[in-house]
């Protein structure tokens, strides 16, 4: 793997794709731990458009040795550096038949474990006892995020689609996008692949139109502190 090129995606564009991260036995172990569950918990989600279970990494423990292979760590090594750490997992199954549309946004906020006045924080969202803040910009820049397919992702079923360099330009509101100087970019994964980007890049993803699951893994990673008695909820070496 030539990492150096992925790293350096990342830093000018925002993103990369890099396939072959995890075997098809890999990732059909995962799958089988992800079907063994109970379902009914409130940290899930179900709807007929999406299956989704945050604190992923905590509520499925048994997962953590599958998604942490020998690649990725290499991955984090190498591409974020020896500090960083998890801080946010979420899994994301869009059935066949979702239409589950996602317009561009940027991920703004991070899951912390409670609710402080701090200068620069703000606003503040609670959900299901999570509570998630928007940090000082330094600290969103500061994060990487890894996305692991476990199914093939294109266009036909909602893959993710970015605006390249926009994760370089701060807080930058979807509706003041200007297609004149911005272009789009949908990024293929293959199963077993991982799509690695910037929380501040703009991204989206579209209705699936080919009947084809799409199921992903999204983890969050850093290398800050928090200040005062914050603490990130899922904090996981």
């Amino acid at each position: 793997m030539n990492l150096q090129r992925h790293k350096n995606l990342i830093t000018e564009n925002g993103f990369t794709v890099i396939n072959n991260i995890f075997s098809d036995e890999e990732i059909e172990k995962i799958i089988e731990v992800i079907q063994d569950i109970d379902t009914s918990k409130e940290t899930f989600r179900k709807s007929e458009d999406l299956f989704a279970i945050r604190q992923f990494l905590k509520e499925i423990p048994e997962v953590k040795d599958l998604i942490f292979n020998e690649n990725l760590k290499t991955i984090i090594k190498e591409i974020f550096g020896e500090k960083y750490f998890a801080v946010k997992s979420i899994y994301f199954d869009k059935p066949e038949k979702s239409n589950w549309y996602v317009a561009y946004h940027q991920d703004l906020t991070i899951s912390v474990d409670k609710k402080l006045e701090l200068e620069n924080f703000g606003p503040w969202t609670t959900k299901q006892n999570q509570f998630a803040v928007q940090p000082p910009l330094n600290i969103l820049e500061n994060i990487f995020t890894i996305r692991i397919h476990l199914d093939d992702a294109d266009e036909n079923n909602g893959a993710l689609k970015v605006i390249p360099k926009s994760h370089a330009k701060g807080i930058y509101r979807p509706e003041t996008i200007d297609w004149n100087v911005e272009t789009e970019t949908i990024c293929n994964v293959e199963k077993g692949g991982v799509m690695i980007m910037k929380p501040l890049l703009l991204h989206g993803s579209n209705r699936t139109t080919n009947g084809k699951k799409r199921r992903v893994i999204h983890i969050e990673f850093s290398d800050m502190e928090l200040p005062a008695e914050l603490n990130w909820s899922e904090r996981m070496n």
